[in-house]
């Protein structure tokens, strides 16, 4: 077979697996729909200072808790009215889009790379590299996780920074366990023996050979830990260990409204309602993505 031939086989492939992967993904209606909030959510955070009627920051001193539009008292200004230094809920619950999605991203890449070399570690060579990472991990997991998250942001300080890299080492055993697992499966195949015998180095084999072949459990867990810490941070932020007043950060918005919940709904609903879609679309998502990629789980 030319090399053009091999080339077109290939794409023709990929498009097949492509077609197959979304006839899966499809049949969970529930699944497409989280996958449009998601899509919604990216748009909404990149277009933000376009669709933000207000800086999310400033102050207006003449417009305190005014309510969203619709109820009495409301100003066509104010969509979904002001929080107590009347600062604009719509502007701010905008660009808390931006934090979630960069929280999400910063947190699921750290815990996935560190967790995927981690996982390489100890499926690949076994023995007693195997045993000091893995006990390792299973100490990480013995804490809750929110409970050493927070141990982690108070060694090293409140601040959004500090607090996505704790959630990062916080997630980072779930990827590591995941990778260990599905390596040591790998190892005993055909493949990596063919592979091993023709002269292919450990590095050659663990991220050229194996690894491709372990992805797809890895990416479901990556978008399941993504909504997770988008909760995780919302908490670490209402609990004031994350993002830092003014910031328009869901989880602070939420612990800046606590004193109002009973004369001022719209400040605590809003952003929890923020909170619960987007942690649920991701989730539906995630749920879509482990039927189209788990060969057990796939209908005939």
């Amino acid at each position: 077979m030319s090399e053009a031939s091999a080339k077109i086989a290939e794409v023709s492939l990929r498009r097949r697996q492509l077609a197959e992967f979304w006839f899966y993904f499809s049949q969970n209606r529930g699944a497409v729909i989280g996958l449009v909030v998601f899509i919604l959510l990216v748009l909404i955070a990149l277009a933000a200072p376009l669709l933000s009627p207000h800086n999310p920051i400033v102050q207006n001193r003449d417009a305190l808790l005014v309510p969203p539009i619709w109820q009495e008292g409301g100003r066509a200004g104010y969509l979904l009215g002001t929080d107590a230094v009347g600062r604009d809920m719509l502007s701010r619950l905008i660009y808390g889009s931006q934090y979630s999605l960069f929280i999400g991203v910063v947190v699921v890449s750290i815990a996935l790379v560190g967790g995927i070399v981690i996982g390489l570690l100890a499926g690949f060579f076994g023995g007693w590299v195997d045993s000091v990472i893995m006990r390792v991990m299973d100490v990480i997991l013995a804490f809750p996780s929110l409970l050493l998250a927070l141990v982690l942001v108070a060694v090293l300080g409140p601040g959004l920074t500090n607090a996505m890299i704790a959630i990062a080492i916080v997630y980072q055993p779930h990827f590591a366990r995941l990778t260990r697992a599905a390596v040591m499966s790998e190892m005993r195949r055909e493949y990596v023996t063919a592979a091993r015998v023709s002269g292919a180095g450990n590095l050659r084999l663990m991220f050229r050979t194996i690894l491709p072949n372990c992805l797809a459990p890895l990416i479901v867990q990556a978008t399941l830990s993504f909504s997770s810490a988008v909760l995780d941070s919302a908490a670490l932020g209402f609990l004031g260990m994350g993002a830092q007043p003014p910031s328009p950060e869901w989880g602070t918005m939420l612990a800046e409204a606590r004193e109002f919940i009973l004369r001022a709904w719209w400040v605590v609903t809003l952003p929890g309602l923020a909170i619960l879609i987007s942690v649920l679309a991701i989730n539906l998502m995630g749920d879509g993505l482990r039927d189209a990629l788990d060969p057990k789980l796939k209908r005939s």
